[in-house]
């Protein structure tokens, strides 16, 4: 016998595990899962996420079980796109590889955005390179287009034929959040084409306390592995020869 998902007006049976957000307006006396194969499929990109209705957020155990689960959590001697070195790295490119972990994470971090925000949202906008798949992937939960910036010369730019609509409401997506100035220099660039930013919002958030920004700011994680200025290195870890793990040399 099916079983009725809290929350929502669907049903679903374990051969058919749909995910616990609500895929509409529907009632569980008109509507029962037994969809398969490409049907599902079809359905399960459609309605995963909605601007209203999401999935439950993700503990941090569960965050950090994705991460381990795709070996994206590194140690050695990294120099960060910041410019300052750590003991430890979060290669996001790794842990949002497999699309569908990549989705589940998107998700877990539209959770965190109250409704009444999501649902102002016209167009998610996200820094190159790193900001690439869980910008897109957010697009797709909440409903929307989803472009990002590049900086070609230096400074961040909408290229490709991408554009913003004057007024747009813009929420800005991150991988990892360090110093804030990527951050800072991206909702710059939405905001001189023409957008709105009206939220920020990161996979993993690695500031210190004293960065602030001027619109809401959702990570879904939080991890404050120390970070040290390349002229004031611990001897242990200047002993380890450094990478440069980022997408910027």
């Amino acid at each position: 016998m099916p079983q009725e998902m809290e929350g929502s007006g669907w049903a679903y049976t374990r051969a058919c595990p749909l995910p616990q957000a609500v895929l509409g307006e529907f009632s569980a006396s008109s509507v029962a899962c037994v969809l398969t194969g490409s049907i599902f499929n079809l359905l399960r990109a459609q309605f995963y996420i909605t601007k209203d209705y999401l999935a439950q957020p993700m503990t941090e155990d569960d965050v950090l079980s994705e991460f381990r689960a795709s070996e994206a959590l590194l140690e050695g001697h990294f120099k960060l796109s910041s410019g300052r070195h750590s003991a430890h790295y979060l290669q996001c490119a790794r842990v949002l590889m497999d699309p569908m972990r990549a989705s589940r994470l998107a998700a877990a971090i539209a959770a965190k955005i109250p409704r009444e925000l999501r649902s102002k949202v016209d167009k998610v906008v996200s820094p190159a390179m790193g900001g690439v798949i869980i910008g897109h992937e957010m697009g797709r939960a909440l409903g929307t287009e989803a472009i990002f910036l590049e900086r070609p010369t230096g400074t961040f730019e909408l290229r490709r034929g991408f554009r913003l609509e004057q007024g747009d409401k813009v929420l800005v997506v991150e991988d990892v959040v360090t110093t804030g100035l990527s951050s800072k220099e991206a909702m710059a660039a939405v905001a001189e084409a023409g957008g709105e930013v009206v939220a920020l919002a990161a996979l993993v958030d690695r500031t210190d306390e004293g960065v602030r920004f001027d619109v809401p700011y959702f990570p879904l994680i939080q991890i404050s592995f120390p970070t040290f200025a390349e002229d004031n290195l611990p001897a242990e870890l200047a002993a380890i020869p450094v990478t440069k793990p980022g997408s910027r040399k």
